[in-house]
Order: C-alpha cells, then structure tokens, then sequence
C-alpha cells in the first residue's frame, strides 16, 4: 500500500513507523527540514520538505498513485485541506484528517465533512479520542489499559498480578478448571519488559502484566480474580483544565452524577474560563505542584487523581504528590515513551499516550480486510484487532485447532448474533462472525491476510 503522511511530528512519525516496519511504501512531508531529515534517517520512508497541502508538493511525494493520504499537521486547517487537494486533484480513495479544534466537529456542522464539501473519510479528534480513553481507564480502577470492541461487548484489560492472586504460579491451561464459567482468555503478557503471547503450559508470576480478553459482563470478576478490588471512583482530582481535562470534566458532570470533580489550572484567564462552563465542577487556579493547591483540592480524600497537564514531568510529579497526599489511585497522561516505567516505579496506577490512542485510532483504518478496531499496545509492539470474517477468509467453517495461526497470535473472543464466545479447539469461525484478537507487531499482516477480502480499504 501506497501512503503520503502530511506532518512528521510525533503521531505523523509513529504512523510511518508502524506502516514502513509491514513495508508499505510511505512519504511523509512536513515543512520542518529538521523532521523530515530525522524521518529519512531513522526509517524506511521517503520524505519531502514542503507545505502539506500545496499542489506541488503533494505531487512531488507522489500523491497521484497514492492509496491513503494521512495529515496529522498541527494544523486543521493544513490537514482539511490537504485532504480536499488529494481527492480533487489526485483522487487519492482514502482521506484521514487530524481536527482538533472541537468547532469544526459540532454535530449541526457535521456535514461540513461529506463528499460533497470536504471529502474527508475519517477525522481523527485527539481531545476526544484521548478524553474517552481516560474516562475508559477511570470507570475500570485495577486495570493500567482498557479498551472495548464488539459494540462493548468485549474488552480488553491489562491488570497487574497481585502477589496474592491465585493465578500466580498457575499455568494458564488449569485456569478453566479453576474458573469453569470465566469468559476470560490470557493473550498477551509482559514480563520484565519483554511482551509475549503465552502458550498454555506458561504460568503467571507475580509483578507480570496480563492482557486479557474478557466478557462485559464478567470484568469485575476478573478483576478480582487477579488481586484487584478497587472501588468506583466518586470523588475526582484533574490536573489540567485544557482541552482534554475539560473535556473529561464535562464528560464527569453529564454521565457520571455521583461523581465529583475538581479541576487545577495555571493559567488565570483559562481558569475562569472553564470555571464558566461547569454546573458543578470547582476550578482552582494554581500549579498542580503546589503543596497549598493540592491540600485545597483535598486531593488526600480523592479517589482519583488524574494528570492532564501538557507537561509530562509536571502530570509524573503532581501525581506522585497526590500519592504521597494519601490519594488512592493516580492516572497520568504521559506523551514522551520512555517515561511510563519511571511513573510505575513511583506508584502511578496508570497512563494514556495521546500518540498512541491516535495511532491506534488511525490504524483501525489502514488495515486490509474488515477490520473493525484496531488498539496498539505497549508503543506498538502488538495490536488488540477486531475484525469480521466474511465468506472469503481462510477461516470461516474450520475448527480454530486446524487453522495455522502463526506464533505470536491468539485468540480471544468470537462475538456472534449478540453473543460473546471464548473459543477452544473445536470453535469454528462463521461468516459475519467479529473475532478479538491479539498479535504482536509482526505478525499482524498474516492477521490481515486471515481476514482479506478482495482489495479494499475500510
């Protein structure tokens, strides 16, 4: 596949990545010569300095051949229009668009977007998708990364094994005879930095991360089962008051009524601001590292304290002051990769990466076949994929244990006519059937070709 990616930033740069490691034929532009040049000399791409959207640009990258065009600029409107030159100029099929500012998405514009005006096939809202991600990992306390396929149906967890678990030292096929009804199927697992699929004679050891495919309705009881029974969470500490805290406040106030929130913001102006917009959340104006401010948040007495600053250092350091406080449970927005070991060693519960959900996000439309939910996990060393089975996959009507998977794949859970399915050896995939799936990185173009069908792109 054929890819012109407009902004060599951290997201335009993580997409490359993913996308030039399955050997994809990927251009990235950006107007930085600086970027474009560490891009070039770090990965297998080509790269071209110039303005994302210009005409001459674009074809110089070879916009006229490309597949998929991806513009992740800083800029909106960079990125709209970009994608308006692709399609009337190059007739690029698929246009992806990085829209921040929330304007553009109110939903009485939303035909602003139609192939009509800005033929624009996916937008991409980081505040959003980001926004939903940490309400996702706060309604879930126990688990360090959540995300839900199958209409929500099915999630994926990844939870911490407890010392006093009684999977600990159990290897992984007597977890049926323990737990006969657990709709719950190990997928993955990190051990001492190393990301694995585990086969079944592998067994759990404590400090280990657990990926884990699990039924709706049978979470908590999973959760428990792995040493963690930590309450709801009803009183709420945000640090941050930009676009991603207000909107996690908003979303706190709307759909979570017994739940408050306080939120910390620096600056006076947008303090006010947002202070504005709320019914019941307080805004202190105040550094999130400031002793007084986190007191007067009673931050001690908070379930939750959760770091939304643009600032990693400040989201690490605020968020170890509330632990220090008495806080019962930390959350951190971390953008810089090498950070989230140093925020588990001080005691942080858990962290989102605004690259990484965006990545994900993105990917979800770059995969062949019918790929209906892409989450990339551990900076992308695997991918959580939903995907349906039609007529045309090697996998429709064969039992799981005669089908090849290559190592380093498993899978999860079969979602068929509103029904969730943990699958054995004798499960046989239907067409229309969504498998959940896990797989690390390299092997997820064998997943695609599992699940091919003719030569499209959704």
């Amino acid at each position: 596949m054929k890819v012109v990616i407009c902004g060599a930033g951290q997201v335009g740069y993580g997409i490359a990545k993913h996308l030039a490691a399955e050997q994809n034929d990927v251009t990235v532009i950006d107007s930085s010569p600086t970027l474009v040049a560490a891009i070039r000399d770090t990965l297998d791409v080509r790269g071209y300095v110039g303005h994302g959207a210009h005409p001459d640009v674009l074809a110089r990258a070879g916009a006229d051949e490309a597949d998929m065009i991806i513009a992740v600029t800083l800029y909106d409107e960079v990125n709209m229009v970009a994608c308006q030159v692709a399609h009337s100029i190059f007739n690029v099929p698929t246009k992806v668009a990085r829209v921040r500012a929330q304007s553009y998405l109110e939903k009485h514009w939303a035909n602003l977007f139609s192939r009509e005006h800005l033929p624009i096939d996916v937008i991409i809202s980081p505040e959003v998708e980001v926004g939903e991600m940490v309400l996702s990992r706060m309604a879930m306390p126990g688990a360090e990364d959540t995300v839900r396929f199958a209409d929500g149906e099915v999630l994926m967890i990844a939870i911490e094994c407890m010392e006093d678990c009684p999977v600990v030292d159990t290897p992984l096929r007597q977890l049926t005879e323990l737990f006969p009804d657990l709709q719950a199927v190990v997928v993955g697992v990190r051990r001492n930095s190393r990301l694995f699929v585990p086969h079944a004679e592998d067994q759990m050891l404590a400090g280990d991360l657990a990926y884990l495919v699990v039924d709706r309705e049978q979470v908590w009881r999973t959760l428990s089962i792995f040493g963690h029974e930590e309450d709801q969470a009803n009183r709420v500490v945000i640090a941050g008051g930009g676009n991603i805290g207000r909107y996690v406040a908003m979303a706190i106030e709307e759909r979570r009524h017994r739940t408050r929130a306080k939120v910390i913001e620096l600056d006076r102006d947008r303090a006010i601001k947002i202070a504005n917009d709320f019914k019941d959340t307080i805004v202190l104006q105040g550094s999130a590292l400031d002793l007084n401010i986190l007191k007067e948040a009673d931050v001690r007495d908070a379930d939750t304290m959760i770091a939304l600053t643009n600032n990693d250092q400040v989201n690490i350091l605020s968020c170890a002051m509330a632990k220090r406080l008495g806080c019962t449970r930390t959350m951190s927005l971390l953008n810089d990769a090498h950070y989230p070991d140093l925020a588990h060693d001080l005691g942080i519960d858990s962290y989102v990466n605004p690259r990484s959900v965006t990545i994900s996000k993105i990917l979800q439309h770059v995969r062949r076949g019918r790929i209906r939910g892409v989450h990339a996990v551990e900076d992308g060393a695997a991918e959580a994929i939903e995907a349906e089975a039609l007529e045309t996959s090697p996998l429709v009507g064969r039992p799981l244990r005669s089908v090849e998977f290559p190592s380093g794949v498993r899978v999860g859970a079969i979602y068929r006519n509103k029904k969730v399915l943990m699958p054995n050896g004798d499960t046989t995939i239907q067409a229309g059937d969504r498998v959940i799936l896990f797989a690390l990185a390299d092997r997820v173009k064998q997943v695609e070709l599992l699940f091919r069908v003719s030569f499209e792109f959704f």
